[in-house]
């Protein structure tokens, strides 16, 4: 049985995560609780990461220098992704912004910075997990990628999912999620479930640039990425 002051701990730790999420109604309910409780040890045996690593580290070099779409005309660097190679959850986001590209990874900028809180919150890190987006080069002015923009970089997304082999994605909002199910479905009627996506299981939330636009749609992120965590811990036990 946990003892009363680790309880209480937990407690405290809950309500500070919410408040730097920007939750403005504060909540001790049972699945934020659950998430920080202490994990239970996991029965998957860990898969060998070495295969994939190299795996991705050839493809990475392979496309790099891609001039597909007109996208590579402003890029300053490539944004392959980022993370555990054989990660069992994957985060796939739109594009780069303005920190990416001139950095080379994924949401390294304000976005970002929100987003490793939302993922301290759920008990995950960018060591456990992989980071890419839809598209692979900058769209100017951080547009949203353009529907011939996206076809040329899918393939690229698709040979990550394919190497890294997650059983679940986390799609971060409409353009990625409708990107890669090929769908025209707007985010509220996507969020909130699981749908298939060649046998993983995908779910759908805002994007963390949006959350900062739009602070109200952080409750709804919040229970979206618990729901992620709980599904996740659930295959865990099986």
């Amino acid at each position: 049985m946990t003892s009363r002051k680790p309880m209480v701990d937990i407690f405290s730790q809950v309500i500070e995560q919410q408040r730097e999420l920007g939750l403005g109604e504060l909540r001790l309910d049972r699945n934020a609780v659950t998430t920080l409780l202490p994990a239970e040890p996991s029965r998957k045996p860990s898969r060998d990461s070495l295969a994939p690593t190299k795996a991705l580290t050839d493809f990475c070099e392979q496309i790099n220098n891609c001039t597909k779409c007109r996208l590579h005309e402003g890029r300053n660097k490539f944004v392959f992704g980022v993370g555990y190679p054989a990660a069992d959850v994957m985060f796939v986001g739109e594009g780069p912004g303005h920190d990416e590209d001139m950095k080379g990874e994924p949401f390294v900028g304000r976005a970002g910075q929100l987003l490793d809180k939302i993922l301290a919150a759920i008990k995950f890190d960018r060591k456990q997990i992989y980071i890419a987006n839809i598209v692979k080069c900058r769209p100017p002015n951080n547009r949203d990628p353009q529907p011939d923009e996206m076809s040329e970089c899918l393939p690229y997304l698709k040979k990550q999912i394919e190497i890294i082999n997650p059983r679940f994605i986390c799609c971060l909002g409409r353009v990625a999620a409708q990107a890669l199910l090929g769908v025209t479905t707007p985010l509220g009627k996507m969020r909130g479930r699981f749908m298939d996506f060649e046998g993983r299981k995908l779910m759908v939330t805002y994007h963390p640039a949006a959350l900062l636009r739009f602070p109200q749609y952080k409750r709804d992120t919040w229970e979206d990425v618990q729901m992620l965590r709980k599904e996740y811990d659930e295959w865990l036990a099986l």
